[in-house]
């Protein structure tokens, strides 16, 4: 929780503002066009668990994210151990720290690291977006390393494609390539077609439902099921908190892309956002 209490410092109590010396509302920021700096109710976040939205980053802003997936199972031992565990609370986990940065209108650039020392680097182009367009288009572009990026290097080629439906509803498919994803046998293929699906459902005016699935389609297939991954999200302010549940870890494209890995079990998450703007 240290990034929220951090962000809480640095944003301050509100002062107090002479209006008369206030600026106008149309200067708001001189850098990112008013629609951008507006978050919106039904795309609050960057990721629907860990599948990408088409939300845009205003230019010259930042997002702080952490992502955190407990790795004892629900189903280890019986419900008395389970208790004890404090439904898994106790245990290990993979956690994952992230940086965005708005570098050009509809651009992102952004850094993700995970504690089994994966590295992955980012770059998003939005394309489309709906109101000029009867959906949002994206390009998302991305490269990741085992071993703080030292090895395994897994490139990912891929666009989302976003569907608002109203005020409550916003659907995803984010078909991918994602290049060296069979760590286990080299004779096979060494790559993924990815399928991503996803949506959100709006319950209230802050808090959402969460799905998404990462089947894929051609090329290596991964030793288990596709990730698949549930979730609740309630945004205050420029935060965002999420509560999710998914059959597996991985939270980087690649590892997304290899699906889930190790016995079958369902796994508690959250996700924690901070927009600073």
């Amino acid at each position: 929780m240290t990034p929220l209490l951090l962000a809480l410092v640095l944003n301050g109590p509100p002062q107090n503002v002479d209006p008369a010396q206030a600026p106008a509302a149309t200067s708001v920021d001189a850098k990112a066009p008013a629609d951008d700096l507006e978050i919106d109710p039904v795309e609050p976040d960057f990721v629907v668990v860990n599948l990408p939205t088409t939300a845009r980053l205003p230019k010259g802003k930042f997002v702080f994210r952490v992502t955190h997936r407990f790795s004892d199972g629900l189903s280890s031992g019986d419900f008395g151990d389970l208790a004890a565990n404090l439904f898994s609370l106790d245990g290990g986990a993979q956690t994952g720290l992230e940086l965005r940065y708005g570098l050009l209108r509809g651009t992102q650039l952004w850094i993700h690291r995970t504690s089994d020392r994966t590295i992955a680097f980012h770059v998003t182009q939005g394309l489309l977006r709906q109101g000029g367009a009867p959906l949002s288009l994206q390009l998302d572009l991305s490269i990741e390393g085992l071993d703080n990026f030292g090895e395994e290097y897994s490139p990912r080629v891929g666009v989302t494609l976003s569907r608002k439906l109203g005020e409550r509803a916003a659907l995803y498919l984010a078909p991918a390539f994602v290049g060296n994803t069979n760590l286990f046998a080299p004779d096979q293929d060494n790559s993924s077609v990815v399928l991503g699906v996803g949506g959100r459902l709006r319950l209230t005016g802050s808090m959402s439902l969460l799905a998404e699935a990462h089947p894929r389609v051609a090329g290596y297939d991964g030793n288990g099921d596709p990730l698949v991954a549930f979730g609740i999200e309630g945004r205050v302010g420029g935060h965002c908190f999420q509560f999710n549940v998914g059959n597996d870890l991985g939270t980087t494209p690649a590892q997304l892309a290899r699906g889930h890995i190790g016995p079958n079990d369902w796994f508690l998450g959250f996700n924690i956002s901070r927009k600073f703007y």
